[in-house]
């Protein structure tokens, strides 16, 4: 009797458990993206390595994951809105970048993790420490003056006389505010002047041209945040056409034509974004999630726009350089 109950008992729970494996992956959990500039579509390489990183660890596509991609398009006044529009979709996080971005997102109180190009979280007041954000964001986060100084000496290994660099940054962004500092700083640590042009609008950067036209630099370097970025390729050409060696943080920058750059591996950073969207899916806290650094700062190096600009790239160079474009 007993032998024919715990059967009819097996049977129930056999019966019941398709129903209750569909009930566990019922739930479509949905990735938000926003940039301050033109997002993160699930074709771009950001967009791919959060899919496929979701993937691995059980979040496909079309099945259990959907994917909603928002970007400002350099007017960072929208971010509020498409944070909000991001909510009204019941997004269960959001990966964003840019300092203006996470002020938009920590404001609507979405799940958030920052991908790059926030600056120092902490002295902005983004979140309470690395290890322990608190609020609603984590992230990856980088040490900007170590980074300024590594840069730097990267651009001074590139011509050894440079005395006067100037630096480019947008100083409506707080985050960007923040880095270009410790570029300055580090910069007066190696003995080097400084240029300060700082821009807020598209038509100042004429202004940093005109400004170096009449005191030329020996080297430039551009903080990156939406409005550089939407006007790299002014900058690109305004440093070709004076021979000027330019460094810029991201590696996408030196592949977009831009001479060199050395920051956090963008791949790197997307891949653990993703990781940490996945813990979040699974019912973590982001404030409960420490910030994490980059392990990887690659070297890039562009040899075809050297080329081009009629600059040399000194041997000792090209043998740190972890990618040479030609």
């Amino acid at each position: 009797m007993r032998r024919r109950e715990f059967l009819g008992q097996l049977g129930s729970v056999a019966l019941l458990w398709p129903s209750a494996a569909v009930a566990q992956t019922s739930k479509v959990y949905r990735l938000g993206t926003l940039t301050p500039t033109a997002g993160i579509p699930e074709a771009s390489q950001g967009g791919k390595i959060l899919i496929k990183t979701l993937g691995q660890r059980g979040f496909v596509l079309g099945q259990n994951l959907a994917f909603e991609s928002r970007g400002a398009m350099g007017d960072v006044t929208k971010l509020p809105s498409l944070v909000a529009e991001l909510k009204t979709h019941n997004v269960d996080a959001i990966v964003i970048i840019g300092y203006p971005t996470a002020v938009a997102a920590k404001a609507a109180g979405v799940p958030t993790v920052c991908a790059s190009g926030i600056g120092d979280p902490v002295e902005t007041r983004l979140i309470e420490s690395l290890a322990h954000p608190g609020g609603n964001m984590t992230g990856i986060s980088d040490v900007a003056s170590t980074l300024s100084a590594k840069r730097l000496s990267l651009l001074k290994e590139m011509s050894p006389k440079l005395t006067k660099v100037a630096m480019l940054w947008n100083k409506d962004d707080l985050g960007m505010t923040t880095r270009y500092q410790a570029s300055a700083k580090a910069a007066q640590a190696l003995g080097l002047t400084v240029q300060a042009l700082g821009v807020r609008e598209p038509d100042d950067f004429n202004e940093a041209f005109s400004v170096m036209n009449a005191d030329l630099p020996d080297g430039i370097l551009m903080v990156a945040d939406a409005l550089t970025i939407l006007n790299r390729k002014r900058v690109f050409e305004f440093a070709a056409a004076k021979k000027l060696p330019a460094m810029y943080e991201f590696d996408y920058l030196a592949r977009d034509g831009g001479l060199m750059s050395y920051g956090a591996d963008s791949s790197e950073s997307f891949e653990r974004a993703a990781a940490l969207v996945d813990r979040i899916f699974k019912g973590a806290s982001p404030g409960d999630l420490p910030f994490e650094q980059p392990t990887h700062y690659p070297l890039v190096l562009n040899l075809k726009t050297a080329k081009a600009t009629g600059l040399e790239i000194p041997p000792t160079l090209l043998a740190l350089a972890d990618e040479v474009i030609e």
